[in-house]
Order: structure tokens, then C-alpha cells, then sequence
């Protein structure tokens, strides 16, 4: 069949990401992606470190990112972003923008990360009261609520996993059980860290029953990316992305929530919330 008069495939304009060897949520970014976009992702060495502040620094390493950017240059990508949460926190602000500055370098392109793009997203909402759920340590929790601190912005409320692997395993139930334990009435926006934590389809969900903008790791990583292009991110119903989904007051007080609490002086491998 003869289809030459179909003049070729549409032009794509490329974003490259670099992730940690262990992510495996490829398809999850690919959801925010308009069809004019391509995604070409490539991954850190492997290490045999399990999630920590120790893995966090491994895969951020100037040398690493240097050799990741490199493998995207053939492709000419027109913007680079690091798809790591910890990795990009772990050296507070001045260490994520050394990232972004060492992957420019490489690669000649602008880059991002995605603690970068969390603290962009937050100031595009205009949040300075935000809670946390993520699937780390204590110790890696508290390395992000430092972060976040640092940017000027109050953490409210934190709920933690524990996990040290398989992160992508986390099922939707538990994500929104841990945003209700994390969120309490001063909270003006939730966050969802870890790139390797699935939150697509739970966003709108837990939005609607907490009545404050709802923004994950993936999300905000795409969101910013695309922005850098001009262009914006799919997601219906989700506050970022649709300014129309944007709630003005902050979430009521719903009976029945537990109490959130403060973290226990040691760590442990366990679900806990500060």
C-alpha cells in the first residue's frame, strides 16, 4: 500500500529524562504527554543500594548526570529533566540547582528536576502551607520537609511508607489513605513524592474529597517540562495542570480523619506520619 501521501510522521519535539536505574513508571509519564511530544529516557548505572539518602546521592552525582545527558545529546532533546525526587532534594537548594547547571552543561539544553519543578508548582499555586506523603525512610521524609522548608514553604502535615524497594508497587488505596492521614485543615496543597510512586488516576480523586490541590512527583516533572516548550501537560481534573480545577478556600475540616502526629525520634522501617 502506497501511503507517501500521507508526507511522513508529525514533527516531535523531544524531552529527555533522566531516571534512576529503578524507576519504572515509563508509561505513567507518557500520560501527561500531549501527542506532539516524545519522551527519551535514559537511566542512571545500577548500584546496589536500596532507596536511601545514600542512593539519593549515588544517582545525583555530577559525574553520573554528565554520562546520562550525553546518552540523550544524539537525539537533540530540547529540554532535559531529572526524574528523581530524592536524588534532587538530598543537596537542598543550592545542590538542585548545581544539578540543573551540570546537566546544561552536558547537554547544552535547559534541564530541570523534579524538587525544582515542586517548588515551581508550589509558587504557581501560590501554596505556603503544604503536607506530604511519601513512600521513603524517616530519614529521606525528613531530607524532603527540609527541602521544602528551606524554599520558605510550612510543612503541616507528613505521612511516610517506610519502603526501601518497589516502590512502583504501591497500589492507589494506600497513596490516598496516606494523603488522608497527612492533610490536616491548615494544609493548602498536598504533595506525592517519589517519581516511583503511581499517582495518575488517583489525583482528581483525592482533589475532589480534600478540596485543595493535589500535585505528585510525576506530575510536576512533566508540568514544568513542558511548560519549558511552551506547550502544557494532559491531566483532567488536576489543579496544575487546569487552572479551572483550582480551588480558592481551604479543605473543611472532614470528621473522622486521624490525627497526624509527630515522627518518632528513631527511625523506623514502618508507615508513620509527622
Amino acid at each position: 500500500m502506497d501511503v507517501s501521501f500521507l508526507g511522513g510522521p508529525r514533527p516531535q519535539r523531544g524531552v529527555g529524562v533522566v531516571a534512576p536505574f529503578d524507576f519504572a513508571l515509563d508509561r505513567e509519564l507518557w500520560r501527561w504527554v500531549p501527542d506532539e511530544i516524545s519522551l527519551h529516557l535514559t537511566r542512571t548505572p545500577y548500584v546496589p543500594v536500596e532507596v536511601s539518602l545514600d542512593l539519593a546521592r549515588l544517582v545525583s552525582e555530577h559525574e553520573t548526570l554528565h554520562e546520562a545527558v550525553r546518552t540523550l545529546n544524539a537525539i537533540a532533546p530540547e529540554v532535559v529533566a531529572y526524574a528523581c525526587t530524592s536524588g534532587s532534594f538530598v543537596g537542598g537548594i543550592a545542590g538542585e540547582r548545581a544539578m540543573c547547571a551540570a546537566m546544561t552543561r552536558a547537554g547544552a539544553v535547559p534541564s530541570l528536576t523534579t524538587s525544582g519543578a515542586l517548588l515551581d508548582a508550589l509558587a504557581e499555586l501560590d501554596i505556603r502551607r503544604v503536607a506530604l506523603v511519601t513512600p521513603y525512610t524517616v530519614s529521606v521524609t525528613r531530607s524532603l520537609e527540609e527541602y521544602v522548608a528551606e524554599a520558605g514553604v510550612s510543612v503541616t502535615g507528613c505521612a511516610y511508607m517506610g519502603l526501601t524497594r518497589h516502590i512502583w508497587k504501591v497500589p492507589y488505596r494506600q497513596v490516598s489513605e496516606m494523603a488522608h492521614k497527612a492533610v490536616r485543615d491548615d494544609a493548602q496543597a498536598l504533595f506525592i513524592s517519589c517519581t516511583n510512586l503511581p499517582t495518575y488516576d488517583v489525583i482528581p480523586q483525592l482533589e475532589a474529597e480534600l478540596r485543595i490541590p493535589v500535585i505528585s512527583a510525576n506530575q510536576v516533572t512533566m508540568w514544568a517540562a513542558l511548560r519549558r516548550l511552551g506547550t502544557r501537560a494532559v491531566g483532567p481534573y488536576q489543579a496544575l495542570i487546569d487552572p479551572a480545577a483550582r480551588y480558592g478556600p481551604v479543605r473543611p475540616e472532614i470528621p473522622g480523619l486521624p490525627e497526624v502526629r509527630g515522627l518518632p525520634d528513631e527511625e523506623q522501617q514502618q508507615e508513620g506520619w509527622t
